[in-house]
C-alpha cells in the first residue's frame, strides 16, 4: 500500500528586516522550540528569529529549575548552527518578570532607532494564543507585532475568530502555521532527567551535554 504524500508549501521570499520572536523560560530549550521557530521563519519569510529567555518565570516551575545564566547558555548552544537564529538578553538584563508588551515595544523602538520600520512577528503555540486576552495589556502586543501560531499536539486548533469579542481585530493580526506538531515539553524533560532517563533526541546534543555537565534538574538523591 502506497504511503500518503504530504503537501508542502514553498518557502516565502525573505522579507528584509523581518524578525520573529520566540520568548519563554527555555528550561530547557528543546527541539520543538527550534522546529517551531524554523517553521515560522520559512513559512513567513522571516529574515531572522530572536530567542528571548525571560529573567524570572511568570509561574512556578515543576521540579528543579535552572538559573537564568544556564538557560541563556543552553539557548546559545542550541541555536549556534542556524545563522538565522539569534538570542536577546533584553528580559534577563531587565530582571524580574517581564511583560511581552514591554519587550515587543522595546524591540520596535530599537528598529526605529536604527532607521528601520519594525516588522515583528511573535511566535506562539495554539494554547498560548487562547490565553492572550488574559495577558498584561494584550492590545499593546497586537499593536507592536503580528502573531504566528504553531499548532500543538493534544490541544485544539487555534481560532483567532473566537477572541474577537475580547481583542477586536486580533484575527487580522494572526498567521496560522501548519506545523510542526511535536508533543515535547520542558517539564517532561526536567522530569526525565530527575528520574535518570534519557533525553536524547528531545534536546540538541549540545544541550544534553550541558545539562549533564552542570548537573541540572537532578534530584538530590541521585548521583
Amino acid at each position: 500500500m502506497a504511503s500518503p504524500t504530504m503537501a508542502f508549501r514553498p518557502p516565502l521570499r525573505v522579507r528584509p528586516g523581518s524578525i520573529g520572536v520566540v520568548g519563554g523560560t527555555f528550561d530547557p530549550i528543546h527541539i520543538a522550540h527550534l522546529a517551531a521557530a524554523e517553521e515560522a521563519r520559512e513559512a513567513l519569510g522571516l529574515e531572522r528569529v530572536l530567542f528571548i529567555p525571560n529573567a524570572t518565570p511568570p509561574f512556578k516551575l515543576e521540579g528543579a529549575a535552572a538559573t537564568a545564566d544556564d538557560r541563556l547558555a543552553m539557548v546559545r548552544l542550541a541555536i549556534a548552527g542556524n545563522p538565522a537564529f539569534d538570542v536577546s538578553e533584553i528580559e534577563i538584563e531587565r530582571g524580574g518578570v517581564s511583560y511581552t508588551a514591554d519587550t515587543m515595544e522595546a524591540l520596535a523602538s530599537a528598529e526605529r532607532a536604527a532607521g528601520r520600520t519594525p516588522d515583528l512577528t511573535l511566535i506562539l503555540s495554539a494554547e498560548t494564543l487562547h490565553d492572550l486576552p488574559g495577558w498584561h495589556d494584550p492590545a499593546r502586543v497586537l499593536a507592536a507585532c503580528r502573531i504566528a501560531v504553531v499548532p500543538r499536539e493534544g490541544y485544539p486548533a487555534a481560532d483567532p475568530e473566537s477572541l474577537r469579542g475580547q481583542l477586536p481585530g486580533v484575527e487580522q493580526r494572526v498567521d496560522l502555521l501548519d506545523g510542526p506538531r511535536l508533543e515535547i515539553s520542558s517539564t517532561a524533560i526536567r522530569e526525565r532527567v530527575a528520574a535518570g532517563r534519557s533525553i536524547r533526541y528531545l534536546v540538541p546534543p549540545v544541550v544534553e551535554r550541558y545539562i549533564a555537565d552542570h548537573g541540572l534538574y537532578r534530584r538530590a538523591d541521585r548521583p
